[in-house]
């Protein structure tokens, strides 16, 4: 890894140690270097006929081809027809909310290294070799950090919720993190197999909380989010509102677990 990578990253676990998995004596969890052959890329789609080609497209180049594509899509416009012309594995689904949409992705997929993102080309693909290099060191979860470079892509009042919500979940689990919202994570799959997932809208920080209180190895590494194309499906007031009790209610419940 370059020093600059050395200098940049960011551990979400405590100074003293590395917190190892649960599952670290799985078989599952072996030693062998992973190449995009063993990556599945998966996102929910809801009317992204604007970004996803792009999306699909970035993807195809920097995995050379290798990596699965899975969308679960509950879309009206030509989405998943986009999605299928470019090589993608599409799940029809109705609409039922974005945490909905990507549980059923990230556990469709039987490739050993899941790799969730958005489809409105906010997330740079060009960072799917450090990540699958980051699982390849041993973490079980890598998220990425888009505040880390000020995150001025975003909405004001969405950058500042996302900074309070990484405050509180902090708080709440008794450990640092950065960006609990962020949609591009790689997971080894028997993370996102062992734990029962329980939110929608705030599934993204769930992602997140729940490794991470049950001693999953989880490195945040920073990314530099874009500004996203096409319009947001999110109201920011309720969606914030919902994003807050979901993060309360899964901290405490692995708190008391």
């Amino acid at each position: 890894m370059s020093q600059l990578d050395d200098t940049s990253r960011r551990d979400t676990n405590t100074a003293s140690a590395r917190v190892h998995s649960e599952a670290a004596d799985d078989p599952e969890t072996d030693s062998r270097e992973y190449t995009f052959e063993d990556v599945s890329v998966v996102m929910g789609t809801y009317n992204e006929a604007e970004a996803i080609g792009t999306v699909l497209s970035d993807i195809d180049r920097v995995t050379d081809g290798q990596a699965e594509v899975v969308c679960v899509d509950g879309s009206s416009d030509r989405t998943p027809e986009i999605a299928r012309e470019q090589g993608a594995r599409v799940i029809e689904q109705e609409p039922q909310g974005y945490g909905v949409a990507v549980r059923a992705a990230v556990l469709a997929p039987d490739r050993p290294v899941v790799v969730t993102t958005d489809c409105d080309d906010t997330y740079p693909m060009e960072q799917l070799p450090g990540f699958l290099a980051l699982v390849n060191e041993g973490y079980d979860v890598v998220s990425g950090d888009r505040l880390y470079h000020g995150g001025k892509a975003m909405p004001v009042f969405n950058r500042l919720g996302n900074h309070l919500f990484a405050a509180a979940a902090s708080v709440l689990m008794g450990t640092r993190v950065h960006d609990t919202t962020t949609g591009m994570r790689a997971y080894r799959r028997s993370v996102v197999e062992d734990i029962e997932w329980t939110e929608n809208t705030g599934l993204s920080a769930e992602l997140l909380v729940r490794p991470l209180m049950r001693g999953y190895d989880v490195r945040e590494h920073p990314i530099r989010y874009r500004e996203r194309a096409g319009e947001s499906k999110l109201d920011p007031i309720e969606g914030g509102a919902a994003i807050a009790k979901s993060i309360v209610k899964v901290a405490l419940e692995e708190r008391f677990r």
